[in-house]
């Protein structure tokens, strides 16, 4: 076969456009806390702030440098934090505002930094700002998203148009008090706020410097892309789905991406940049690349990059991985911005689910080395895996609102139960045998304290990859990206005369590789290069570590195995 595919495309990039002094979220590990399942302190079943305080000293072993906290404030838990009543305290469940006083000062004092889930597109209809727009209290009248409804020939008032929930059913519900219905991109308990209202941006402002006055680090924006809305309330064009019901019904013309969100985020940005200290905006958004990239040009420090969740799966192959990495670096080079990655989160199957123990590992290698930011989900640190949850036990109502029969695969709940610390009751997590949601069984042999003990368990791959994130070849070092042949995928980080090399065979049986185009697209022709060493290898090719390379043109690579090579040059 001729060797187009060795030579396909190999993509250096300069330190993707930053300069010599990094920021230090630039190239931080960023650790995701769901706060519910991390580590309960009081016996309740439920996580709280006190048992984040007590496992500070795993985030260190972990090498993060930064964690998100799901939502902690006051709220009903009717989408468990994400339906806020009140965006100025803490909900009693998880502690005090002391307690998280303490968790900052904690935080900081261990030289990490903490980031707050923000939740800006709606709160609970608990909440005192809507229970006042029902009335038509000012100034809250229209602090949320009113319609009085479309009148039909017979008489008859319906919704104003067709737009539905991301939760399914229509996004519009009917109040009594108010003679109109409200609009709600997710759950009926979740009404939209209204960013037509100067009112309301200039108090979600006050919201976010209330927080950043307390000494939190940044925000991790909830659900952007469904800020704003077409205020003229069109019906949304029929994609051809029939069901009425379901969120792909529509066309999202008219409820998402809307040019208004990016100014918000701009508004937002000024407003961070008001401190000396540089406190950071990370976006979540599930949308195309073209509006993805347009929040790194209206001032978020980055959009989270979900390309590893959405874009490929078990059966990608090494091209597509490949294809993932470039598309996203070459928008990188071209912004002059910062780069992350993302192996999973709250809202989607665990990664060993998804991509089992091999390539999930894999991917893991890939998060941590890749230039800049590494995002991880907690539990999959030690490989956790989704837990089945009952129709009884379940509690997401994206679960709950698609039935018993339609539950299990909508429901988010199975990625997030509690994290397992140890084989003891309800694995560490909590004193009680009743946890908020089961704990998966397998707790007993799948757990962090166990895999301490393994010098080849998941945890143990987790800290020394991690480990590396502290080197300069992987904190400024240039990337080189190829593929070797159709199962191999192979990327390099180089600076100065210092490499290091990774190389993951997709292929389930053993593969021999000449790796001389990987090294020489990294360094000149003219060069001693000092035999090659094992730095790591996944499970499969445990076996491997330690293990010195001289002759690169015939080098076996394990069935689906990942091997991470080092070297220098003299």
């Amino acid at each position: 076969m001729k060797n187009i595919i060795t030579f396909c495309a190999i993509l250096l990039l300069f330190n993707l456009g930053h300069s010599k002094s990094l920021k230090w979220w630039q190239s931080m590990s960023l650790y995701q806390i769901y706060l519910r399942s991390f580590k309960d302190s009081d016996g309740d079943g439920v996580g709280d702030l006190k048992g984040v305080i007590s496992k500070l000293e795993h985030l260190i072993e972990s090498n993060v440098d930064a964690f998100w906290l799901s939502p902690i404030y006051p709220s009903p838990m009717v989408d468990f934090g994400y339906d806020i009543s009140d965006f100025v305290s803490i909900d009693k469940t998880y502690g005090t505002m002391e307690d998280f006083e303490v968790l900052i000062k904690a935080t900081h004092n261990a030289s990490m930094k903490i980031i707050m889930d923000f939740v800006p597109n709606h709160s609970s209809n608990q909440h005192e700002w809507f229970q006042k727009s029902l009335r038509s209290i000012e100034p809250y009248t229209n602090y949320y998203v009113w319609h009085k409804g479309k009148v039909l020939p017979n008489g008859t008032v319906t919704v104003p148009n067709n737009w539905v929930s991301v939760f399914g059913g229509s996004a519009w519900t009917w109040r009594e008090e108010r003679q109109a219905y409200y609009f709600h991109q997710f759950a009926p308990q979740q009404p939209d706020l209204n960013y037509e209202n100067e009112n309301v941006m200039n108090t979600i402002k006050d919201v976010m410097r209330f927080w950043l006055d307390k000494g939190v680090d940044g925000f991790r924006m909830d659900a952007v892309p469904h800020l704003c809305e077409d205020v003229r309330f069109l019906d949304e064009p029929l994609t051809g789905n029939p069901n009425p019901n379901d969120y792909g019904y529509t066309h999202k013309i008219y409820t998402k991406d809307l040019q208004h969100t990016y100014k918000i985020v701009e508004e937002w940005r000024e407003l961070l940049n008001e401190y000396l200290d540089e406190k950071v905006m990370l976006i979540e958004a599930y949308t195309n690349m073209t509006m993805t990239m347009k929040y790194y040009i209206y001032g978020a420090h980055f959009p989270f990059n979900f390309g590893f969740i959405t874009d490929t799966n078990r059966d990608s192959k090494a091209v597509d991985f490949r294809k993932l990495i470039d598309r996203w670096t070459r928008k990188m080079f071209t912004l002059r911005s910062t780069a992350n990655w993302v192996a999973g989160n709250h809202d989607k199957p665990r990664l060993v689910t998804r991509y089992g123990r091999y390539r999930a590992e894999a991917i893991t290698i890939m998060i941590l080395l890749l230039p800049d930011v590494a995002v991880t989900y907690n539990g999959d640190e030690i490989g956790m895996e989704d837990t089945w949850i009952s129709w009884k036990d379940t509690k997401d109502p994206q679960g709950r609102n698609a039935g018993k029969d339609g539950y299990e695969k909508a429901s988010r709940d199975p990625a997030r139960t509690p994290f397992q610390w140890d084989n003891s009751t309800s694995a560490g997590f909590s004193t009680n045998q009743k946890t908020w949601l089961p704990v998966n069984k397998n707790y007993v042999t799948l757990n962090l304290a166990a895999q301490k003990k393994q010098n080849n368990s998941y945890n143990a791959l987790y800290k020394a990859v991690s480990a590396m994130r502290k080197l300069p070849v992987v904190k400024r070092g240039t990337l080189t990206t190829t593929l070797l042949n159709n199962d191999i995928f192979a990327f390099t980080r180089k600076i100065n005369r210092e490499a290091v090399y990774v190389v993951i065979n997709f292929a389930n049986e053993e593969k021999t590789v000449d790796l001389t185009t990987l090294i020489y697209a990294s360094f000149m022709s003219s060069f001693i290069l000092n035999p090659l060493t094992v730095y790591y290898a996944t499970t499969n090719a445990h076996h491997l570590i330690g293990s010195i390379i001289e002759d690169i043109h015939s080098v076996k690579i394990p069935a689906s195995a990942t091997v991470i090579y080092t070297s220098a040059i003299n």
